[in-house]
């Protein structure tokens, strides 16, 4: 039996037979050779198949898979230059687990409002995958940093009673009666909290009623009884930090 081996550690199974469990991104048929992309969550790799080195089943299921069926793909893994990611893997085995049907999101071009109704499918695609775990890695740079250097995390809260700053982006909603209102800013709580620990930081979601966006991730870092010049300083240093990442 292989192992299981996530594509974002297949650098460290080059020449090894292994087994990546995952969906069929898409797929390229060249006749007697096929293409698969496989993802995983973790990446994505080419998955190469000759119809000489497996057998007619194993070649027939391949060219059976869709867009985002679940498959299991057993091959040898090859570091490729000309492969997207620069390895890939040369099949010997495949299992479907299931068939996907009418998937929505076709390679082709979509319209950003149809790709918007079908976010929760939208973020499996290359871009948007990439987008978001760029995302992840500098969100983590920023809370090293501000961990590191002695501010504590402050989770203030996301109903609010009054405004933060403007009144004319602001979110309200109904709180069994009473106006209530998505929150502008944690900096609000943070004085409060900032006179009490001195170096704290929230790290959430905020919201602006408007056609633009929703919401944003918002970063709001206080320093109790310190000149602005030494705030400036520490905001200098993080941006050099995560940017370094």
């Amino acid at each position: 039996m292989t192992d299981h081996v996530y594509i974002q550690d297949i650098a460290a199974h080059v020449g090894n037979e292994i087994t990546i469990k995952g969906w069929l991104a898409d797929r390229t048929d060249k006749g007697k050779l096929q293409f698969l992309r496989v993802r995983d969550g973790t990446g994505f790799i080419q998955a190469v198949l000759f119809a000489k080195d497996v057998t007619p089943e194993i070649f027939d299921a391949a060219k059976k898979l869709t867009q985002e069926s679940s498959c299991i793909i057993t091959g040898i893994a090859r570091a490729e230059p000309r492969a997207p990611g620069g390895f890939e893997l040369s099949v010997k085995n495949v299992e479907v687990v299931q068939i996907a049907n009418d998937y929505p999101i076709t390679p082709k071009d979509h319209g950003i409002e149809f790709l918007m109704e079908r976010r929760h499918l939208w973020l499996r695609s290359h871009r948007q995958h990439a987008i978001l775990r760029i995302r992840a890695r500098i969100i983590k740079a920023i809370r090293d940093w501000l961990d590191d250097h002695g501010f504590l995390l402050m989770d203030t809260p996301i109903l609010t009673p009054a405004a933060a700053e403007g009144t004319t982006t602001l979110f309200e909603t109904d709180y069994f009666g009473v106006p209530s209102y998505l929150t502008q800013s944690g900096q609000l709580y943070n004085e409060a909290t900032a006179a009490a620990f001195g170096k704290v930081y929230c790290f959430g979601p905020t919201f602006r009623a408007g056609h633009e966006s929703i919401a944003k991730c918002y970063a709001a870092v206080s320093k109790n009884f310190v000149h602005r010049s030494g705030r400036n300083s520490s905001q200098e240093r993080l941006s050099r930090i995560f940017v370094g990442r």
